[in-house]
This record gives C-alpha cells, sequence and structure tokens, in this order.
C-alpha cells in the first residue's frame, strides 16, 4: 500500500474492512453473556484482575513505551510489554505505536487518523481502526522497534496470544472466564481508548495548557486508564507520567517508579519543571529517575 495513500485526509468514502467489524461488533454482543452467567463475585474479581493487566499493558507498554521510548528497558521485558498490550485486542505494538506517532505529528489536523474535527465523531471513536486503509504497519516509521524480529512477529501474529489468552480463560472459568474475562473486558477497554481519540479531542473536560490540537484531560477516564491525562501528555509527549496536579492519580507511573527502583525499567523521563504558570506551547526537556 502506497503512503501517500495513508497520509491522506479520510473521505467519504471509507473501505471498510468486515474482518475487524464483525469481529467487533460480535464481541459487543458477547457482552449479553451475562444473562446465562449471572453477576458474580468470581466473575468481577476476574473482570478486575484482567483490565489492570490489559490496561498496564496498554497505557505503559503500547503508549508510553512503544509509541514515546519514554523509558528503557530490556529486551526481554520489552517483549513482555509487547506480550501484555497486544492482549488489549489493539493489534500489533509496531502498528500501535506507527499510528500514534502519526496522531502526534498530525494532531487535530486533515492528517490526523483520527480527528473528531475532521472526520467526524463516529470516525474518529470507533471507525478508523476498521477503515482497511489504516491496517498496514509502515516499518519506516517505526524503525527503532522493526529492528527486533520478535516485535515484527508479534506485530504480524498478534491474534496468538490473544486467542492464547482467551482459550485459558475458557479452561479455567469457563463461559464465566469469556464473558467477564473476554467480552466485557474488551469492549470496556476498547471504548476507553475510544474516548481518548474522540471526546477527549472534542467535548468536555479541561485543559492544563494550551496547544494547537484540542486535547483535554478527562477526570474519571484519566482515574480508570492508569493515569491518561490527554492534555498532560499532548504537552509533554515523551513524559512517562502524566499526571501533574494532586488529583491526577498516574498509576501508570507509579508502576514505572516501582519498576525502576526494582532495576526493570530506568532513564524514565519526566518533565524537569512543571508549574501552573508554565508558557503555553513551552516544553521543558525532559529529566530522569535516579
Amino acid at each position: 500500500m502506497d503512503e501517500s495513500t495513508i497520509d491522506a485526509p479520510v473521505t467519504s468514502k471509507v473501505e471498510w474492512s468486515w474482518d475487524v467489524l464483525i469481529p467487533y461488533v460480535l464481541f459487543h454482543l458477547g457482552c449479553f453473556g451475562v444473562v446465562v452467567t449471572g453477576f458474580s463475585r468470581t466473575g468481577i474479581e476476574l473482570f478486575c484482575v484482567c483490565f489492570l493487566v490489559r490496561m498496564f499493558g496498554l497505557s505503559v507498554g503500547y503508549h508510553r513505551y512503544f509509541a514515546h521510548r519514554s523509558f528503557k528497558t530490556s529486551r526481554t521485558m520489552q517483549f513482555v510489554l509487547a506480550l501484555l498490550g497486544s492482549l488489549s485486542f489493539e493489534r500489533g505494538p509496531l502498528w500501535w505505536a506507527e499510528t500514534h506517532r502519526h496522531h502526534h505529528r498530525h494532531a487535530d489536523t486533515p492528517d490526523d487518523l483520527h480527528s473528531p474535527r475532521y472526520h467526524g465523531f463516529l470516525y474518529s471513536h470507533s471507525g478508523w481502526f476498521a477503515d482497511r486503509r489504516n491496517h498496514e504497519t509502515r516499518i519506516s516509521k517505526v524503525q527503532d522497534l522493526a529492528v527486533y524480529p520478535e516485535l515484527r512477529w508479534l506485530d504480524r501474529w498478534y491474534g496468538v496470544p490473544v486467542a492464547l489468552y482467551a482459550t485459558l480463560l475458557w479452561v479455567f472459568y469457563g463461559t464465566t472466564g469469556v464473558v467477564y474475562g473476554v467480552f466485557l473486558n474488551s469492549v470496556v477497554v476498547w471504548h476507553l481508548t475510544h474516548w481518548i481519540q474522540s471526546f477527549s479531542h472534542k467535548l468536555g473536560g479541561y485543559r492544563r495548557w494550551e496547544s494547537a490540537d484540542q486535547s483535554r484531560n478527562h477526570f474519571l477516564i484519566g482515574l480508570i486508564t492508569l493515569g491518561e491525562w490527554h492534555n498532560n501528555h499532548h504537552h509533554f509527549p515523551s513524559s512517562a507520567r502524566q499526571g501533574y496536579a494532586w488529583w491526577e492519580l498516574d498509576l501508570g507511573y507509579l508502576a514505572l517508579r516501582l519498576m525502576n527502583k526494582a532495576g526493570l525499567v530506568w532513564d524514565v523521563r519526566t518533565p524537569k519543571q512543571v508549574a501552573p504558570t508554565l508558557e503555553p506551547g513551552r516544553r521543558p526537556e525532559p529529566a530522569h529517575l535516579g
């Protein structure tokens, strides 16, 4: 696929991918499986554990590490983060990093893959990833990651850990495992991601810093997603820390601090100075945790 085709603004002619849309719809329908399983303590506990593991893989792994390289780690831990991120059912690590980097280069412009301002709310929320034109990973844009053959393999075969995850839940927890750990869990994770792509660039929330894009923080979303405070992130995109006010709890960053102390990660990037009087558009050089 020609890269210029992917870089072109979205038009009304969307090339829908049914191999994405059909499973997407089926997973939503699968949530009605709670009628069969009922609500149970086991199901709720399973949902919470799976959610934390998958959101960690998405927020800390796919987002802060692969997309922004906001900290360093070993090759082994890098692959672990890639595996955990793949459990979000949001394709492979190279594709995720490449499309997210593209978003930051063109945030809220016609070239942004999911800007609600230019492409409409529904397309930015749940449509762009089902557009066949956005499916190919542009390896030339993620050469820093593509040098690792295991990451390229996982980017192509991201369905393998997904299938293993679903199979293990079925074996150990039966229908409850599939409904709570796969269907309900996936739909919640997906729509939290969708929210950041659509609502967090359009409606509500608050903006700590002015910027050319329309990014904004949403309090509840920031808490649930382990610290995805979106306006903060767009102001300091290479920072591993995204929460800066006392109410902006950033569990992902807290986890990285613990991992740093344990020697699992290092060179964790944070801004040297963050103050309410910070000039709009001014971005301090990143510092590192000791």
